[in-house]
Parts: C-alpha cells; sequence; structure tokens
C-alpha cells in the first residue's frame, strides 16, 4: 500500500494512505470509459439543474457548474484535455477539472447522486444514443435497396438454393428481402429503445436519496420517457446492453449475408454486380485483379460483434 495520502478519490476520506500502484493501474477504467465524457457531463448538468430548482443548491452555484462543465466539453472535444488514470474514471477526471475550474461549487453538483445512479444514467444515455445512430444507419442502407429495388423491378436473374441456379426472379425482388430483413432490425432497435427509455437518475446507490428531488424533471432533461420504478433495479441491472448486443449481432449476422453475395456475384463467373474502383483493391503479382476488398471487410467485421 502506498504512504500517498487518499486525497483524489470521493471515496478516500476513512483512508490513511492511498492506494498501491499496481492498484491505481487495475482500478482505472478512463482508457474506456472516457467514451462516456458527453453523457457524463449532459447527466451532471440536468442532475445540477435539478438540484437549484428544488432548492437543494443556489442557482448561482448551479450556473459555475453548467458553465465549467461546458467548458470542459469543449476541452475534451478540441482534444486539450488530460486524462488521468490516477482519476480512475471519467466522473472522477471531469469533477476534478471542474474544481479547477470553479472551485468549491464543484463539490455540491454530487448532491442527492450516487456513483451507481451516475454510471447507470450515463451508459444508459450512451447505449440510447448508439441504438439512434443503429436506426439512422438502417433506415439509409433500406433506402438505398428500395431505390435499387425500384429501378431493377424488371430485370431478371436466376434465383438459387444451393449456389445452383433454381427459379428466375427479379433483381428488385432480391434487393426487397433485404429490405425486410433490416426492418425487422430496426423494429428491434425501436423495440428495444422503448424498453430502455427511463431515467436511473435518483436511485442513488441502491435505496433513493432523502433529498427532496425532482426525478421527473432529469428524467425529461435527458430525453427519457420517465423515471425508472424500482431503485435497486435501476442501478443492477444492464440487460439493455446485453439487448443492444442482441440487436446488433442479428444486424450483423444480415450484413454478413449481403457481403457475401457481394463477394460472390461481383466474380467473373457470375458477373452480377461490377464494384466499384473506390471499393475495391488490386493485386501486386497480378494485374487483372480487382477484389472485392469492402465486401470481405464487411464479411470479416460482423464476426467480431458475433465475439470472434
Amino acid at each position: 500500500m502506498s504512504d500517498k495520502k487518499a486525497s483524489n478519490q470521493m471515496w478516500g476520506g476513512r483512508f490513511a494512505s492511498g492506494p498501491a500502484a499496481i492498484m491505481e493501474a487495475i482500478n482505472a477504467s478512463i482508457g474506456f470509459d472516457r467514451k462516456l465524457y458527453a453523457q457524463d457531463i449532459r447527466g451532471s448538468i440536468a442532475h445540477s439543474e435539478m438540484l437549484a430548482k428544488t432548492g437543494i443548491i443556489s442557482t448561482a452555484d448551479q450556473q459555475k457548474i453548467a458553465d465549467g462543465l461546458n467548458t470542459i466539453l469543449k476541452e475534451i472535444e478540441a482534444g486539450k484535455f488530460e486524462f488521468s488514470t490516477r482519476l480512475e474514471d471519467i466522473h472522477m477526471n471531469v469533477e476534478a477539472r471542474l474544481a479547477e475550474l470553479i472551485g468549491p461549487a464543484a463539490g455540491r453538483l454530487h448532491t442527492a447522486r450516487s456513483r451507481n445512479d451516475q454510471v447507470a444514467v450515463d451508459f444508459r444515455l450512451w447505449v440510447k444514443d448508439e441504438f439512434h445512430r443503429v436506426a439512422e444507419a438502417l433506415k439509409g442502407l433500406m433506402a438505398a435497396f428500395v431505390d435499387r429495388a425500384e429501378q431493377h423491378a424488371a430485370t431478371i436473374m436466376p434465383g438459387f438454393t444451393h449456389l445452383q441456379t433454381a427459379q428466375p426472379v427479379t433483381f428488385g425482388h432480391h434487393c426487397l428481402a433485404y429490405v425486410e430483413m433490416f426492418a425487422r432490425d430496426l423494429s428491434r432497435v425501436r423495440n428495444a429503445i422503448d424498453r430502455m427509455d427511463e431515467s436511473p437518475l435518483g436511485a442513488a446507490a441502491l435505496a433513493g436519496t432523502g433529498f427532496p428531488i425532482d426525478r421527473h424533471m432529469t428524467a425529461k432533461a435527458l430525453g427519457f420517457r420517465e423515471p425508472t420504478r424500482n431503485s435497486l433495479d435501476s442501478v443492477s441491472d444492464r440487460d439493455y446492453a446485453l439487448e443492444f448486443l442482441s440487436v446488433a449481432s442479428i444486424a450483423a449476422t444480415h450484413l454478413s449475408r449481403l457481403a457475401e453475395e457481394i463477394v460472390i456475384w461481383s466474380t467473373p463467373q457470375f458477373g452480377f454486380v461490377r464494384l466499384s474502383d473506390s471499393y475495391s483493391t488490386g493485386s501486386s503479382i497480378m494485374p487483372q485483379k480487382k477484389n472485392p476488398d469492402a465486401a470481405e471487410l464487411v464479411r470479416a467485421k460482423t464476426g467480431r460483434v458475433n465475439g470472434h
């Protein structure tokens, strides 16, 4: 154990010395949870606004907190923020910098809040934001397939089973098969968003807080439909993240299927599609080659989504 006094951690008050260097290294999560910086700042601003509205902190302190957090947001986005593993995670990194910027008022931000509900709301916001990104990508992909289907509504091509010619279909009909797959993916995304659209902020460590907070206010400010109903469930479960992985895995399987067909169809033996030079590569020894690397990489990377 290090002899250095534990003065940087929120939990260090009762400790006579700080953590050993190896403990700091394995306990630090800033290497990956820094991705939550925007959600952490959004959650803190909403929390501070609620604290001021309910009279728990002063309006003057809230304004200092909000101004300081917005300054930190700009620093991070400009690449000027110095992250420290000594401060463990994104929350302490932000709060330590906030204290440097605005002084004692920074200490009032965490009133009526625990790390547990703070982490829960940050992660829930991040997953929800990613769900919306996936939804927009799926809608764009579906629109592209609908456009191509309309262009080739009467283009006859062979349908295959076991890679053997089976029955005639149109290329438009084949494109619309993918529209159906991605439409189901989009439906799963929307259903998942609906299930997770509740704010855990205010659940505190696990049993709420005695402060007169307004959870409906913070839920609305953060874009949630409503606050969660059970404080223990709010901070102890991450099933929405598992659901995100499930939805992503199914969508990735559809993308893998599409990529495989593009690889096969772009071969001289099939010749159904011709890839743009912008999405192909050549060979260092065989000048006639045009490799469908873009499709092959999509096919390969979908395996990572499934954990391979």
